[in-house]
């Protein structure tokens, strides 16, 4: 079959690789049009400048996976159930079933004090699907455990079942936020996580929902998944503090949520939350920030952060097959379709590039490239 490896920095390939047979617990999912790790990440980003620290390397494989470079690329992912183990739980799977992955991977050890107490996003040997190795999204076919699989709801098409990984991320960290029915939360950065998170907020309850972007294409979807309002911090003029002051009546925002990870937007966070505020950090930093202790201080801030998630996807997909949650729309963030062969001009450096024209590319193994003959 053909699948999506990365090697190291600056070079993934489309490979033939052996075709999947499901081990007896585990459910062996054909990654349809629309679907898997199919949505470029920023980790994958990130992989393509330099090896994350939960990959494993050429020369030194993943303790969990017990695999090295390279490895088949993509961690959100949909797909269709096309064959089951012989103790799958059949109430659960079957032939033809929609279904998402959550694709994080721990030591599960006894002598974990994280695995043991449920926390298995803080293993120390924590890795993922698609990026440690164990097949990935970014081939025709995948077979996972099948505790980490989870059949989507009806009214979830494949495209924005691909969406519930990093939907995942965003449900966990306004989870962690102790968001309140009627708080007003401040957004900053609308990638895909901060876009998703203003819509979590307001199913949450919030009763504003503030944006802070500089991209045109992402303000105005995030006006369409949630935001109250939105602002532009390059323009001169532009107060994302003095804004939410405004609206705040001078208190400040009960809620702030990074999903940027800069200076800048640290500092906006500091001076932008309320006393006795919730400040959640859920970028991944490139530089070591500056922390101003004293704006902390001063107001009793709460500063808190998130790592992915963990045993999210069966209280996040109950909420959206009970209509808690709605799902209509999500697939306005999905700002282009591309083949296999098109993983690399089309996928990961139209992201890097192309930040204002682009938030998910999504990537099947059904459709054509863009050109005969494409290769990565």
């Amino acid at each position: 079959m053909r699948a999506v490896r990365y090697y190291g920095p600056g070079d993934v390939r489309l490979d033939e690789v052996p075709e999947p047979t499901p081990s007896v617990k585990q459910v062996k999912i054909k990654v349809r049009p629309v679907d898997s790790r199919c949505h470029i990440c920023g980790s994958d980003l990130h992989s393509w400048h330099e090896i994350l620290p939960v990959s494993p390397t050429a020369t030194k494989s993943h303790v969990v996976t017990q695999e090295k470079l390279p490895v088949i690329m993509g961690h959100e992912f949909s797909g269709v159930v096309v064959q089951t183990g012989p103790e799958v739980d059949a109430s659960r799977f079957h032939i033809g079933g929609h279904v998402v992955v959550e694709p994080l991977l721990s030591c599960m050890q006894e002598t974990c004090p994280f695995c043991s107490a449920g926390s298995r996003n803080l293993c120390r040997n924590a890795t993922f699907i698609g990026i440690g190795g164990r097949g990935g999204g970014l081939a025709e076919y995948i077979c996972v455990d099948q505790d980490l699989v989870y059949p989507l709801p009806p009214n979830v098409p494949l495209d924005v079942g691909a969406l519930m990984e990093p939907l995942a991320v965003a449900w966990h960290a306004v989870k962690r936020s102790n968001i309140k029915a009627g708080d007003k939360v401040l957004v900053l950065g609308a990638g895909p996580i901060g876009l998703l998170a203003a819509r979590v907020a307001r199913a949450f309850g919030a009763a504003w929902v503030g944006v802070s972007e500089p991209a045109l294409k992402r303000r105005e979807l995030a006006l369409k998944n949630g935001a109250s309002a939105v602002f532009d911090p390059t323009v001169q003029g532009t107060d994302v503090v003095s804004e939410t002051a405004r609206i705040t009546a001078g208190r400040g925002v009960d809620i702030v949520l990074d999903c940027a990870g800069t200076q800048k937007t640290l500092d906006t966070a500091f001076m932008a939350v309320k006393p006795r505020g919730h400040i959640v950090n859920v970028a991944v930093w490139e530089k070591r920030p500056l922390l101003d202790i004293d704006s902390l201080t001063y107001k009793e801030v709460n500063l808190t952060s998130v790592l992915a998630y963990d045993l999210v996807h069966p209280e996040m997909l109950r909420a959206i097959a009970e209509g808690r949650f709605r799902v209509e729309g999500l697939d306005s963030l999905v700002t282009r379709r591309i083949s296999l062969e098109d993983v690399v001009n089309k996928g990961i450096k139209a992201l890097i590039y192309e930040k204002d024209e682009h938030v998910k590319i999504l990537v099947s193994p059904d459709l054509r490239p863009e050109a005969p003959n494409a290769k990565l």
